[in-house]
């Protein structure tokens, strides 16, 4: 699991408006495989011979997925959306990026309005049940955030007297995980569309503390100007996946592909230094992928 909360941040990410989708994500442009081949009546050949590809995913993420005051994404998750492009041939100004919060994810893809989603969307057997996964590419963590000084809430275990009140996001694996571990989930656990406003309940004292993985957490923590703080004890694993159309097994192998070649040829590595890295600059490992 990542270390992140050990790391001193360094990065600042403005947050803008969200809105409906952006095209071009600014950041860096992976090299586009322009004489890429693929067979026919395939959804390869299908966007590349498009030439354009919609990338659902966060705009209120710091590091991962986060919409700047430019109204262009920009985060460790654009970047692997960016890889994936440029692997079908298509530039990075030909992604349309739209926003694709938790609780809508899987219904954006049933119903064909993104082509991927690449939006901290952690691999669970309940949503394969729906979306098939490529990955993971990153291995998370579930922890805390609190007001900067409040040392009365020390891990999950904290909301089991039923006087602290939690914030997460409806949807998401965090909100699913906390509920076990509140003793009043009507009372105590608040839930939002996007973790911004969560943000901003701990902030104006609607609730105690903010719930989701550690590497969120810590994007918000670098954006509070030293308002916040992680209570730095991880609790979960949370690997995060592309998930994508189910059944369609040969754009799930083409995705898987392109991620572990991402980490030979340096792809990988540049995506995180470049987005998360100014944050922890030990770049991390691809973990093994699930070609289930």
């Amino acid at each position: 699991m990542r270390k992140l909360m050990t790391v001193a941040a360094a990065a600042v990410f403005a947050l803008g408006a969200a809105g409906c989708g952006s095209s071009d994500s600014g950041g860096s442009n992976p090299t586009v495989d322009s004489g890429a081949k693929f067979a026919a009546g395939s959804t390869m050949e299908k966007l590349n011979k498009a030439q354009k590809i919609t990338i659902g995913t966060k705009f209120d993420q710091p590091l991962f997925g986060l919409k700047g005051l430019d109204g262009k994404p920009k985060g460790f998750d654009v970047e692997i959306g960016k890889i994936v492009a440029a692997k079908l041939g298509i530039p990075a100004d030909k992604i349309e990026w739209v926003e694709t919060p938790s609780k809508v994810r899987e219904d954006s893809i049933q119903q064909g309005k993104v082509d991927l989603v690449v939006a901290t969307y952690t691999i669970k057997d309940e949503r394969k049940q729906k979306v098939d996964f490529a990955g993971p590419y990153y291995i998370a963590g579930q922890d805390i955030m609190v007001k900067k000084g409040d040392t009365s809430i020390t891990g999950p275990d904290s909301f089991k007297d039923g006087t602290k009140k939690v914030c997460s996001v409806t949807g998401s694996t965090p909100a699913a995980e906390i509920r076990k571990h509140v003793k009043d989930v009507a009372g105590q656990l608040v839930l939002f569309d996007v973790y911004s406003k969560c943000a901003d309940a701990l902030k104006n004292g609607q609730v105690d503390a903010v719930t989701t993985d550690n590497v969120i957490l810590l994007g918000l923590v670098d954006q509070s100007k030293d308002a916040f703080a992680l209570v730095g004890k991880p609790f979960t694993e949370e690997p995060y996946g592309i998930g994508l159309k189910k059944g369609d097994d040969a754009f799930r192998t083409f995705v898987n592909d392109t991620l572990e070649a991402a980490a030979k040829d340096g792809s990988y590595e540049k995506a995180w230094k470049d987005t998360a890295g100014a944050v922890d600059p030990e770049t991390p490992t691809l973990p093994t992928i699930d070609r289930y």
